[in-house]
């Protein structure tokens, strides 16, 4: 056994020279990793995981050193120093050259293991990492602790979800099926969900196991086709589990030795369509025992008490087992060495239902054992219960009993008399007792070398001409023929091999190995003698068929012959299709189970005892068609009638021409490696083989001439059909551009109407504007029209109220003037009638003149200053009427007609006011002469007071005084009075000039009609 040091180096070689498959247990090499020192120590290895293809391994030891170890290239690299112990690896991500390692420090390192640089650092778990399951395609990864699973992207590295659970609950395991979007949960009290990888959505749940056989699960394994689930725990039962059917399909009850298991794997195959059938099984002994779930058998094991493993890990292709053992190495396993092992004759195993009361449980149904021990076969008790017996060895062992006796521990004489009772084998043990019969070797690395040959040229086009439905079952086929045709040449150029192989391909189709061996069997006992004559049929085995036939039925022999039917017409057809042409799958299984119970000339027996029981429809036909039509399909006839005659012609046929004779002893295959089988002209197969490869070379060259023409052809057809294409593509084009050019001079013609049509709509819409304009207009001359006539009444009702109130003004002057003379005749007259009173009274009566005088002042200012303002809102308002007259009389020549007739009326009115004026004057300069009049006559009077004062004080000086202080006095009012009287003449001259100037004609201008 080799062994790997690689302590104080960071690359070497692992193996100085590769064991070959006899290595001891199988151990390729033991790896170990020792510390030289002071205290040299041996560091442990904790855990080992492999890559995608199986050809590289990753490892990593208790210091965190990882390791890259590369089978093919016997090289092994030290990849990463993490510091700190792994706890789970995973090595087949969808970039080969990263892997994952959980550390316990609770977080996910990603390493590249060419740059041994660090890709990325996942935190998120609060316990330590227990597994890590990538997804098929490499992108996702699930990390589960016991408290909790998360999904994390490998492309960005970032966690997309989390599964918590209950803490008094637990995760045992989450993972991915293989090949499957389905992510498959497992918690510690036993229950399993499904969820949907894409939506996360609870897919179903596996129910709870039947009453009896619950188990605390601890660990899972699923096969590659993602099918069978299995589970174990602290018991040596595992729990088989269809996950297509959700059902518990059986329970595998390990060794008694067995009492917990700690770790399953399957071990894959490269034939079984990815349905593993061999499960690797570590228990709490330390040792890994390898079983078949189907048969329940015992292959092989690894690790022993001494050599325990602690872990182990089962390469994708199938080829290598790395297990961590106890003491901290790591042992590559080659499973070629192991299962040549395994192909020594091991203990045989068989299913066993056990029945431990009257009511059986479902539980103990489904149980079956695996024993180290002797087979064990059911038998019914006188009370027709199920029990197991254990088959002791037989004693005697004469040559007789050694004859009878089959693998297994079974006897062919007791099987036949079981099959002369019953005429079939139990349909729930007949597989088991058809290995047993045949004595299969099982002879698994001799089929897969001949499996990794590859499907055989012969066969590659199979489905053309067997067009099978299923897919499944045509691949079975195809690698049964193609492993046929690499044992012997003869099976790649017989053409009936598929037909002859067809029945135990279709019953086998599960276990190809058994399938192969069948057929193998078949064809060097059953087929004796049938390749002598090739490529014509075995006319030598027919030759005896019709013997045989001749003596036990000369009629139906003579019949035959008379209407030229042939051994190769009635019986030939029976035997290259081993009766599944004529037979139902019962009646076949039927008849091979005798077959397979006799000697080889049964076969050939059974075949005559099958034309002699259709004697009476043959008898009747007289057509070779119809003949030819009964021998290839199936007919009325009782298989069993056909099976006891068959035995009769065994028994009653001469042995000069009975095939016995000529026929050898049933021989089966050999251990190891299959037998040669050259019972055939070889010169006859290797000519035509070269013939065959010849054709087949001309056949190739023919194709390829004809793919090359083809893809010349197809290559001018392209050209064509592109240049089609083209004038095609460029008249499609001409008539889109056509068709666009009458679009658009449709669109230009419906854009003119509707131009047209708008034009026309805007001329309407003008028309109607000006219309409204128009309207409006008028609307507006006449609305004008009547404003101006309204102003022009006004201002005649203005002129009318003006001309009246000056005539009232006037009046009220002349009354005003006649009250003012008649007022001062009358004071004239008191005047001149109290002259003679007392100087008092004349002194109060001229004090009295006085004020009066003063209030007639006061009247006649405030009169001139009503006149004033008067004169000025008149003025102001004949000021505002010009500047109104003159801007509508640039419009309209109305305004001017207007302004005529009112200029004609103010002329009129101001010759009636200079009249009035002028009578005014008059009558003021009468009020004046009589004023002066009035004047000079107080002047008088005052005159003759004041001499009449003077005698009536008698001229003293002091009275002299006295009058001239009166007289000055009375010369200063006179003078007061003059000059009021002055002032109210200017005051009457300047109200008279503006009176004139005011009611003046104004000049207007040329006027002229506006639009």
């Amino acid at each position: 056994m080799e062994s790997c040091d690689v302590g104080g180096r960071q690359q070497g070689p692992i193996w100085h020279r590769k064991p070959g498959p006899a290595a001891r247990r199988g151990v390729i090499v033991n790896i170990i990793h020792s510390v030289k020192g002071y205290h040299s120590k041996t560091v442990r290895f904790l855990n080992v995981a492999f890559d995608s293809s199986g050809d590289s391994l990753l490892a990593g030891d208790h210091q965190g050193n990882i390791y890259v170890f590369d089978l093919n290239g016997n090289r092994f690299n030290l990849v990463q120093r993490t510091m700190q112990a792994c706890t789970a690896l995973a090595f087949n991500l969808r970039r080969k050259t990263e892997f994952l390692v959980a550390l316990a420090d609770y977080s996910i390192k990603c390493f590249d293991t060419e740059t041994q640089e660090l890709v990325s650092w996942m935190r998120g778990h609060d316990s330590s990492v227990s597994s890590i399951s990538v997804h098929g395609s490499g992108r996702y990864a699930i990390t589960t602790s016991t408290d909790t699973a998360q999904l994390w992207d490998l492309d960005t590295f970032q966690r997309k979800r989390k599964l918590n659970v209950r803490q008094s609950v637990g995760i045992q395991k989450v993972f991915f099926l293989p090949l499957s979007n389905t992510i498959l949960s497992c918690f510690k009290d036993n229950s399993v969900f499904a969820w949907e990888f894409d939506t996360l959505r609870c897919k179903y749940q596996l129910p709870t196991p039947v009453e009896g056989s619950a188990l605390l699960y601890k660990v899972f394994a699923v096969t590659r086709d993602g099918r069978i689930f299995v589970a174990g725990g602290k018991s040596n039962r595992l729990h088989l589990w269809c996950l297509e059917s959700r059902k518990l399909i059986r329970i595998i009850q390990m060794p008694a030795k067995v009492r917990a298991v700690r770790h399953l794997e399957f071990l894959r195959d490269s034939f079984d369509g990815g349905s593993n059938q061999v499960l690797g099984v570590l228990s709490q002994d330390n040792i890994m025992r390898f079983i078949n779930i189907e048969t329940c058998k015992l292959l092989f094991d690894i690790g022993s008490h001494e050599e325990g493993i602690s872990t182990a890990a089962i390469s994708p292709n199938g080829r290598y087992i790395a297990s961590v053992m106890e003491n901290g190495s790591l042992n590559l396993y080659s499973v070629q060495a192991l299962t040549q092992e395994g192909n020594q004759p091991p203990p045989p195993t068989f299913k066993v239902v056990e029945n431990r009361s009257r009511c059986p449980s479902e539980a103990n149904k489904l149980t079956m054992r695996v024993t180290s021990g002797r087979s064990e076969r059911p038998w019914k008790s006188k009370e027709s219960k199920i029990q197991s017996r254990l088959l002791k060895l037989q004693v005697n062992t004469s040559p007789e009993n050694k004859e009878n006796e089959l693998p297994g521990g079974l006897n062919k004489k007791r099987l036949r008399a079981l099959l002369k009772g019953f005429g079939e084998y139990p349909a729930k043990y007949r597989m088991f007792v058809w290995r047993s019969l045949l004595q299969l070797p099982e002879n698994y690395l001799a089929f897969s070398s001949l499996i990794d040959k590859g499907t055989h040229s012969a066969f590659v086009n199979i489905q053309n001409e067997y067009p099978i439905k299923s897919q499944k079952l045509l691949r079975v086929l195809q690698r049964t023929l193609s492993a046929l045709a690499h044992w012997s040449a003869i099976f790649a150029e017989t053409p009936y091999i598929p037909l002859l192989a067809f029945p135990f391909v279709k019953l086998f189709q599960n276990n190809q190995l058994i399938c192969f061996e069948v057929v193998a069997t078949v064809v060097v006992n059953l087929c004796q003698h049938w390749f002598e004559y090739f490529p014509n049929p075995p006319v030598n085995v027919l030759s005896m068929m019709e013997n045989v036939l001749a003596h036990h039925d000369k009629e139906l022999l003579q019949h035959l012959i008379k209407h030229n039917v042939t051994a190769q017409v009635y019986a030939w057809p029976l035997l290259e299709t081993l009766f599944s042409e004529v037979l139902t799958r019962e009646e076949w299984l039927k008849v091979f189970d005798n077959i397979f119970s006799n000697h080889p000339s049964y076969f050939l027996m059974i075949v005559v005892s099958y034309i002699i029981c259709s004697r009476a429809p043959l008898l009747h036909c007289d057509q070779k068609a119809d003949f030819e039509y009964f021998f290839h399909h199936r007919n009325n006839l009782d298989i069993n009638v056909v099976i006891k005659e068959a035995y009769h012609l065994m028994e009653t046929t001469p042995l000069d021409i009975h095939p016995q004779r000529m026929l050898d002893d049933f021989i089966p295959l050999t251990k190891g490696q299959y037998p040669v089988f050259n019972k055939y002209p070889k010169f006859i197969v290797d000519y035509q083989t070269q013939e065959w490869e010849r054709i087949r070379q001309d056949e190739i060259e023919y194709l390829r001439e004809r793919q090359l023409a083809h893809e010349l052809e197809a290559e001018a057809q392209q050209r064509k059909a592109e240049d089609e294409a083209w004038y095609r593509k460029q008249e499609l084009l001409r008539e889109a551009e056509e068709q666009r050019r009458k679009m658009l001079l449709e669109e230009e013609e419906k854009l003119a109407e509707q131009r047209q049509r708008l034009a026309a709509v805007k001329r309407e819409l003008k028309v109607k504007e000006l219309q409204f304009l128009d309207a409006s207009r008028r609307r507006f001359l006449k609305y004008q029209q009547d404003q101006r006539q309204m102003e022009l009444k006004r201002l005649d009702d203005d002129i009318a109220r003006k001309a009246s109130m000056r005539e009232q003004e006037t009046a009220a002057a002349i009354r005003d003037v006649e009250v003012q003379r008649m007022e001062l005749e009358s004071q004239r007259q008191i005047f001149e009638q109290h002259l003679i009173k007392d100087q008092e009274a004349v002194t109060k009566e001229m004090k009295e003149e006085v004020d009066a005088c003063r209030r007639k002042v006061d009247l006649e200012d405030h009169l001139v200053q009503r006149w004033m303002e008067v004169d000025r809102e008149e003025k102001q308002k004949a000021q505002k009427v010009a500047e109104e007259n003159l801007a509508k009389a640039e419009q309209k020549r109305l305004d001017t007609d207007w302004r005529l007739r009112a200029l004609h009326k103010l002329k009129s009115g101001d010759q009636a006011c200079e009249k009035r004026y002028q009578e005014i004057a008059k009558l003021l300069h009468d009020n004046r002469v009589k004023e002066a009049e009035l004047l000079e006559a107080m002047r008088e009077a005052e005159e003759k007071k004041v001499f009449v004062l003077f005698l009536f004080l008698g001229g003293t000086d002091t009275n002299v005084t006295v009058f001239l202080s009166l007289g000055r006095r009375g010369e200063e009012l006179a003078s007061r009075e003059r000059e009021l009287l002055a002032e109210v003449r200017r005051l009457r001259q300047k109200l008279a000039s503006q009176a004139r100037s005011r009611h003046s004609p104004a000049p207007f201008p040329a006027t002229k009609w506006t639009p």
